[in-house]
């Protein structure tokens, strides 16, 4: 069927709502949007859906919704009785459509006889998560689109463990959804059914509870922030997301005091009016942050994403000025408190294990091994660390400590098993807190880390295309990368390639072994002088991305490969 056809059958749909009957008449003045909008479904991977808002199979509306939740209903129904009476976990962020999407699930679930647990107002990604365990349910839907612009949402499936679904279940789910042809004939409750329905149960403050007793246990040494709680100076911001009200409650259950919400983007704000991106990995999202902090001389400034799963911060320089760490600088900031401070509390285990995405910093490892700590790097996605947890709790092989991704993303408790950003804000006060008592701040604990590991840097261009256009060179450039592999990046020599799609290790002699982990659409290439550069599709948005990475003995050193790098990379992708 052309997309002509399918926009057709939607616009002689009788049940399309006014705003969306707007739109789709307006879409046929434009033939270009039109098509973009009706050319493919949206798609359906192992991160679920996320796509703009709109009319049309390839845009988030309350029909892709029930045929996403359609799929997953029937991936239940295929499971026994007891399994599909636990039911779905169903949360949702502060984007446009989200408690409506969150409904439009539970009302597709009901029809199927499927229990939902609804959250009374939204909440973060990680309370999901937990959620997904603590109710026991069998899986969990959080209607999100993370760090997206205001104009995107997104649907994403929990398993059992708590986690992103893993490839598996997650290809079996996806077989599901595609089953369902027509989105537009999945039959839901209507409103004054789901009103009265006993399948659809609304949780809210039981589980905000349950989750704030857990984060107690991220706390590491109490009787430091009891010292010097008072006098650390904070400034939070949520960035008009979810994370307002667990973030604040659970600082002050932690002890701090000194801390100040930017007021402006404490407000649930779906179009994100005081940012360009509500993304904490972008330095313009500190805009309000750093006002707000030069003016109550903070010592820190932290920012969580919409959905409260990543966290960046800001630290303040010795001119007074404020700097955005990176990902990979925050983790190896957290990484070394919490092996240091097990190790000298003498309750670091002898089989601890760190687990990292194989495009995040090797800094992470060198600070690992000095605690003699197992590093294991996983592909990127949280859920592989997630199944990591999931292993070594039942094999008791590894204890896990810290599990994080270069693109903000955290966790230190494996009560949740996704990134948690309430954790890591709970976290890095306390990191805080461990330098202020020292005179320092997190900038001097960073100096700290490299003077004694050495200079690591690194940076991550992602180069946006969109639409179908779009699609076709991303392709097209991973087959260019493939087909004709680079022998060297800025004259530095390519000593080993590994394809995590042909899951092969590729020498410089040309010996190869073979990679261990699930398929995936990712290149590395491994130069003489330690650097490595890596390069994969986004899972989420539009984006091809380039990773590179560099250690140096100096900052000035390390910049210069890195700018070197990116003019290589950008020449070849020209």
């Amino acid at each position: 069927m052309s997309w002509e056809q399918v926009y057709e059958k939607w616009i002689n749909e009788e049940n399309i709502p006014e705003n969306l009957k707007k739109e789709l008449k307006d879409l046929k003045e434009d033939p270009e949007k039109c098509e973009d909008a009706f050319y493919a479904p949206l798609e359906f991977g192992t991160a679920g859906m996320r796509g703009i808002l709109g009319a049309g199979i390839n845009r988030m509306n309350i029909f892709t919704i029930r045929q996403a939740t359609e799929g997953l209903a029937r991936f239940m129904d295929a499971q026994d009785a007891e399994t599909k009476r636990r039911g779905v976990a169903i949360a949702y962020d502060s984007r446009h459509m989200s408690p409506e999407f969150a409904m439009e699930a539970a009302k597709t679930l009901a029809k199927h006889d499927i229990p939902a647990f609804v959250f009374e107002s939204l909440r973060p990604t990680p309370e999901l998560s937990f959620a997904v365990r603590h109710l026991n349910a069998f899986t969990g839907i959080m209607i999100t689109a993370s760090h997206n612009p205001a104009a995107y949402n997104g649907y994403k499936v929990y398993g059992a463990d708590g986690g992103q679904m893993p490839p598996a279940d997650a290809d079996a789910l996806t077989r599901y959804v595609r089953e369902v042809e027509n989105p537009l004939k999945v039959e839901v409750l209507s409103e004054n059914e789901a009103k009265t329905s006993d399948l659809i149960t609304i949780i809210g403050d039981e589980v905000d509870n349950a989750y704030l007793k857990e984060i107690k246990a991220v706390t590491i040494d109490q009787a430091l922030i009891d010292e010097m709680g008072k006098e650390l100076k904070l400034v939070y911001t949520p960035l008009h997301g979810t994370g307002t009200m667990l973030g604040e409650k659970a600082l002050r259950q932690a002890g701090f005091e000194k801390f100040v919400l930017v007021p402006e983007q404490a407000i649930a704000d779906p179009d994100f009016t005081t940012v360009k991106s509500p993304n904490p990995e972008e330095h313009s999202a500190f805009e309000y942050a750093i006002r707000l902090g030069e003016k109550e001389d903070a010592d820190l400034l932290i920012a969580t994403d919409p959905d409260a799963d990543r966290l960046g911060a800001a630290v303040r320089l010795p001119d007074g000025s404020y700097q955005v760490l990176t990902g990979n600088q925050l983790g190896a900031i957290m990484i070394q408190y919490i092996l240091d401070a097990h190790q000298k509390a003498g309750t670091l285990p002898e089989n601890a294990v760190v687990l990292k995405s194989i495009v995040s910093s090797e800094l992470a490892t060198a600070v690992a091994e000095k605690y003699n700590t197992k590093m294991v790097d996983v592909l990127t996605g949280f859920k592989f660390i997630a199944e990591k947890i999931e292993q070594y709790e039942e094999d008791h092989s590894q204890t896990f400590m810290f599990g994080f991704e270069e693109s903000y993303g955290y966790l230190i408790k494996s009560f949740v098993r996704d990134k948690d950003a309430i954790q890591a804000l709970v976290l890095l006060a306390e990191v805080a807190a461990f330098y202020k008592k020292q005179g320092k701040n997190l900038y001097d604990g960073l100096q700290d880390i490299f003077a004694e590991y050495g200079y690591f840097e690194e940076k991550t261009i992602s180069v946006t295309l969109s639409g179908i256009e779009g699609s076709a060179k991303i392709q097209a450039l991973m087959k260019k990368f493939r087909d004709e592999a680079p022998s060297s990046f800025a004259g530095i020599n390519v000593v080993q390639t590994e394809d995590f799609k042909a899951l092969t290790r590729t020498f410089v002699d040309g010996r190869q072994e073979k990679l261990s982990t699930p398929p995936s659409d990712v290149l590395k290439y491994f130069l003489e002088d330690g650097s490595w550069i890596a390069i994969r599709p986004s899972g989420t948005e539009p984006k091809i991305k380039f990773y590179l990475a560099t250690k140096a003995l100096s900052k000035a050193e390390a910049d210069q490969k890195i700018l070197d790098f990116e003019a290589a990379v950008n020449a070849l992708t020209e």
